[in-house]
């Protein structure tokens, strides 16, 4: 964003895995842009920029300065994968899926001078021994939390969801006993789990829990909320050190879950019973929600802020419907002409937080103002204050009030610096 950095910014392990796959020998620097400011004139053979949707014109701008001065351009990402020969009009090559296999056989096409235009990766090889080097992460001013990954993919399809685009309706995990064994090396008392789901496959979960168990951690992760009803699962969490979970309930309106294929939410007793059965083992319950599908009217806005605010969630986002490209939703808006910008992630007009598409039941206009009512009322200080007086899970523990706090605070400032700014870092 323009003139600002991100102050919730976590370690990008999709370095960490560059890094690990790159041989000895070739030396490697790293910048991240939502932090610090990529040097001018720097002096590199090639530069591995990731790039995902909201990124995207920030790292063609980068790229641009980069190739005028000779350096070979590298793209990888959600974004390049979706759309490849946009970002070869940016870049010099562009590795498509994931990048082990690839990136190894690319830096040595590129010693060679026959580096091709597009290297297919996929998203099928087993992660058992996966590599994520940290060194290039030293001294940055990240968030006092330690990424980790256990599974990548989700094992659903709901039709926004850029993972599920990305990975199909499946999950690979890493073996516990390495994911434990890296995270003990670490020497971090805080960790996020950065699982799309992390507890897709219950059982191995449970035997995943029951090895993390000694390592006395706080933790969080992304869940779906069907495990509310599995009270052994939450004993083992409880037991483990988690102190949150990231759950997307996406709508309150049972038609919008079916349209959107988020069948899982219509299962169990109901969103407030999934709520209190997480919080009785001391987890705080982070939520997200969408508006802007087919039956969506104003009148959600406020219900769905009324459930958030009731159910004294540690934090909320209160998105409008993102089509992203890749995904099924964007191919449909497209087709049904309901996009207001066809290329919303290059287009000068779009500002971050406004609606990409015309909805059904409201303007454009009221989605979007419609959305940042809700973080704003969500996010005042007497609001804060009331959602922190939860003994079940937000002050259960002088741990959990301290997260509480630290994390409405920096919440509620990114809210702010975000809404209404140029994507790029255009004014």
């Amino acid at each position: 964003m323009a003139g600002s950095k991100a102050s919730d910014s976590m370690p990008p392990l999709s370095i960490a895995v560059l890094d690990a796959l790159t041989p000895p020998g070739i030396e490697t620097e790293f910048y991240d842009d939502r932090i610090e400011r990529v040097p001018q004139g720097l002096k590199t053979d090639l530069a591995a920029i990731t790039v995902e949707t909201f990124t995207a014109r920030r790292a063609y701008a980068i790229a641009a300065e980069l190739r005028r001065r000779g350096v070979h351009v590298v793209m990888g990402g959600y974004h390049p994968t979706f759309l490849p020969e946009e970002a070869l009009e940016h870049a010099d090559t562009v590795i498509v899926g994931e990048a082990e296999g690839v990136w190894e056989r690319m830096l040595e096409d590129f010693r060679a001078g026959k580096c091709r235009k597009i290297y297919e990766g996929g998203c099928l090889a087993p992660l058992a021994g996966a590599k994520y080097a940290r060194k290039l992460f030293r001294g940055k001013k990240y968030v006092r939390v330690a990424p980790v990954q256990w599974s990548r993919g989700c094992g659903f399809a709901c039709d926004f969801c850029s993972i599920s685009a990305f990975y199909g309706a499946t999950q690979r995990r890493r073996p516990a006993e390495e994911v434990v064994a890296e995270i003990g090396s670490l020497g971090k008392k805080y960790f996020f789990l950065i699982d799309d789901n992390f507890a897709r496959d219950r059982e191995e979960a449970k035997k995943f829990l029951t090895a993390l168990a000694p390592l006395n951690i706080r933790w969080s992760t992304q869940v779906s909320i069907d495990i509310a009803g599995d009270a052994e699962l939450l004993w083992l969490m409880q037991k483990s050190g988690c102190m949150a979970v990231l759950i997307g309930f996406e709508s309150l309106d049972k038609r919008n879950l079916e349209q959107m294929g988020k069948g899982v939410n219509l299962r169990g007793a109901g969103y407030a019973a999934a709520v209190r059965r997480i919080k009785d083992h001391g987890i705080m319950v982070y939520g997200t929600f969408v508006f802007g599908y087919d039956f969506d009217t104003k009148d959600s806005f406020g219900a769905t802020l009324d459930f958030a605010l009731e159910n004294k969630l540690v934090l909320a986002n209160f998105n409008p419907l993102m089509p992203m490209p890749g995904t099924p939703l964007y191919a449909r808006l497209e087709a049904e002409g309901r996009l207001i910008y066809k290329r919303w992630w290059l287009d000068p007009g779009f500002r971050y937080g406004d609606a990409m598409f015309r909805p059904r039941g409201m303007t454009a206009g009221e989605l979007t103002e419609g959305c940042w009512k809700c973080r704003t009322e969500f996010n005042r200080y007497s609001s804060i204050a009331a959602r922190a007086l939860d003994l079940r899970a937000n002050c259960a523990s002088p741990g959990n009030l301290f997260i509480f706090l630290l994390s409405n605070l920096v919440s509620r400032k990114e809210i702010f610096r975000k809404q209404g700014a140029a994507l790029g870092g255009a004014e």
